[in-house]
C-alpha cells in the first residue's frame, strides 16, 4: 500500500481551522460519500491488542435526536448537526470478547486460531489485572475520537466532541445496556453556521516550547 502523500503544511493547516463548532448550518448535510470515509476511519482506529473495544452508534432519527437534546442540556449542535454519533464502551469485556478477536485475526490474516494462543493468553491475563476493565475500554474510545476528528478535519468537515450529557439517559433513549454498551463521549459533525463567532477568534495554545520538551 503506497504511503499518503499529505504534505505538513496541509495537515496543520486542517488542524488549525479545526475548531470545536458551537453552531452548525442545519441546512448543510454531509455527502454520503464523505461520511462514509468517516465511518471507515472509525473502524480503521488504532486499539490495545487490536481488541476495538467500541461500538459507534449513528443517529440517524430526527425523533430520537430531539430526546437526547434533553439529555444534552439542550446544545444545539445535537440537532442542527448533519451527523451525530455517539461513540460507546462495550461493558464487562471479557475472555469471550478477546476470542472473538483472535477468531477475526485468523479470519483475515489467514493464520490457525491455535498460533495465537499465546497471545490470547497475553491479552486475557492483561485485562485480569485491571482494577476497572469499564475505565480501561473508555480511554481507549478517545483515541476513536481524535482519528475521527483529524480525518474530519482533513475532509473539511466541523466537528464538536461532547462530553456535556448524561450518559445514563442516553443509555435509556439509545437501548444500549440491552445490547451490552455504554455511552462514552458524543460527536457531532457538519458544517459551521456563519453566525459561529467561535469560527473566527484565534485558536488559544500554549507554545509548542512550553508544551514539547525533547529530552
Amino acid at each position: 500500500m503506497t504511503a499518503p502523500n499529505f504534505s505538513s503544511e496541509s495537515v496543520l493547516q486542517a488542524l488549525n481551522w479545526r475548531y470545536a463548532t458551537k453552531m452548525f448550518d442545519a441546512s448543510k448535510k454531509i455527502p454520503s460519500d464523505t461520511w462514509s470515509a468517516l465511518e471507515q476511519s472509525l473502524v480503521l482506529a488504532p486499539s490495545s491488542f487490536g481488541l476495538e473495544p467500541w461500538k459507534f452508534f449513528v443517529i440517524d432519527d430526527p425523533a430520537v435526536r430531539q430526546q437526547l437534546l434533553e439529555a444534552t442540556w439542550k446544545q444545539s449542535q445535537v440537532v442542527d448537526a448533519s451527523h451525530l454519533l455517539v461513540l460507546a464502551i462495550k461493558t464487562g469485556l471479557n475472555d469471550t470478547d478477546v476470542d472473538r478477536s483472535m477468531a477475526r485475526t485468523s479470519e483475515v490474516r489467514e493464520v490457525p486460531l491455535e498460533s495465537l494462543e499465546g497471545f490470547s493468553n497475553v491479552i486475557k491475563g492483561f485485562m485480569k489485572t485491571l482494577p476497572d476493565v469499564d475505565n480501561w475500554a473508555t480511554r481507549q474510545v478517545y483515541i476513536a475520537l481524535g482519528q475521527l476528528m483529524v480525518s474530519a478535519a482533513l475532509l473539511g468537515i466541523d466537528t464538536c466532541p461532547m462530553e456535556g450529557f448524561m450518559p445514563d439517559k442516553y443509555d435509556e433513549i439509545l437501548g444500549l445496556p440491552e445490547m451490552g454498551y455504554h455511552a462514552v463521549v458524543v460527536c457531532a459533525a457538519g458544517y459551521r453556521s456563519e453566525d459561529d463567532k467561535y469560527a473566527h477568534l484565534p485558536k488559544v495554545r500554549f507554545s509548542l516550547e512550553d508544551k514539547v520538551q525533547h529530552i
